[in-house]
């Protein structure tokens, strides 16, 4: 099958997937997260600031479009519609991985054009583990970016038909890719979650910046699964650590190593990103939900939804009193049901979290 044949598959089945999503089934990952609501510590709305620092740049707000798609006709399209969305609401841009481009050089503008239609913003490059550091340049130079992210995605290698079955390159990889190229680099899963031990392995291959991007948002396992004759392979489904319990399962590890954590994956509101803020993320990325809205109701229509969050994450921060992102860390959080448990089981006590502002 080619990429751009796997490409528009993704995105067709990441959207039916968001579509056919049951709210209310089962618990979502941060709705075991709940903030301790103190009456009187609200602040000002104009005293709060929503920059944030990543990779040793300024980002004017704690939110971003995390890697989706490209390498095909409509995957471009979509590409498109995300890079206006993210020039016109001032938030940072991930692509989707590269690997089509630099298997075929076709299919280049399909990325380019998030830096075309967003010429000044913060567009971070994707490549796969197994990408050598001249390739990684081209993807780099190709749309100009201020990043690099490198997706790890072993759950969905393994389930896709036509996925590697090597993965023991991937630390010697990362560490030449971090030496060698002249732009942060970051290391991401692609929806089953980064644990601290992880964390502190990638700290080691030189890695200064994480998105843990745990399960609970677009599920890659049960896409490949779809796409495999017979969709026998489903008991991955469930696989992983969602995103809050990697926040909180890896920020000693994180701290000790001097690493930046970025949150994605089941991020559905502006009260989902502070939550990932408050569990010690710099920044939260959204894919699914965004991508669903582009896909049903248009460009216009994402730029008004992500305004609308960031106002509404301003508005949260002022009610919880936090003048800054890093000021969300003290406020106090109740970690409950799967969460509590995992914290639990981890070594972890959830109720450190319940009186941080003490």
């Amino acid at each position: 099958m080619s990429y751009a044949s796997r490409k528009d598959d993704h995105v067709r089945l990441a959207v039916a997937q968001h579509r056919e999503s049951i709210t209310g089934q089962r618990p979502a990952p941060f709705d075991h997260v709940a903030f301790v609501h103190h009456a009187m510590r609200g602040t000002a709305d104009h005293a709060v600031s929503l920059a944030t620092e990543v990779g040793g740049t300024t980002w004017s707000v704690p939110l971003y479009i995390n890697a989706m798609t490209g390498g095909s006709a409509r995957t471009g399209a979509v590409n498109q519609g995300l890079a206006i969305a993210a020039r016109e609401t001032g938030v940072a841009i991930a692509s989707g991985s590269m690997s089509a481009y630099l298997a075929d050089s076709s299919v280049a503008a399909t990325y380019r054009v998030l830096r075309a239609e967003n010429p000044e913003g913060y567009v971070i490059a994707n490549i796969n583990a197994n990408t050598t550091p001249e390739m990684a340049a081209r993807a780099v130079e190709l749309v100009r970016a201020d990043a690099l992210q490198v997706h790890v995605n072993a759950i969905q290698e393994i389930v896709m038909p036509e996925g590697d079955r090597d993965f023991s390159a991937w630390p010697g990889n990362i560490a030449r890719l971090v030496e060698t190229l002249d732009v942060p680099v970051i290391v991401k899963e692609v929806g089953f979650g980064i644990s601290a031990d992880t964390v502190t392995q990638l700290a080691g291959l030189g890695v200064r910046i994480v998105d843990v991007s745990g399960n609970g948002g677009t599920n890659f396992a049960l896409i490949e699964n779809a796409r495999r004759p017979g969709a026998d392979f489903g008991q991955l489904a469930d696989w992983g650590l969602s995103t809050p319990a990697c926040l909180v399962d890896g920020a000693e590890a994180a701290l000790a190593q001097g690493v930046t954590l970025l949150a994605s994956g089941g991020v559905r509101t502006p009260l989902d990103v502070v939550r990932g803020l408050a569990l010690g993320a710099r920044a939260v990325g959204v894919s699914g939900h965004f991508l669903s809205i582009l896909e049903t109701a248009g460009v216009d229509a994402l730029i008004a939804t992500i305004d609308t969050w960031i106002i509404q994450i301003r508005q949260l921060m002022t009610l919880l009193g936090a003048e800054t992102v890093r000021a969300l860390a003290d406020t106090d959080v109740l970690l409950t049901g799967e969460l509590a448990e995992t914290c639990r089981l981890r070594g972890i006590d959830p109720a450190i979290y319940a009186r941080r502002s003490r």
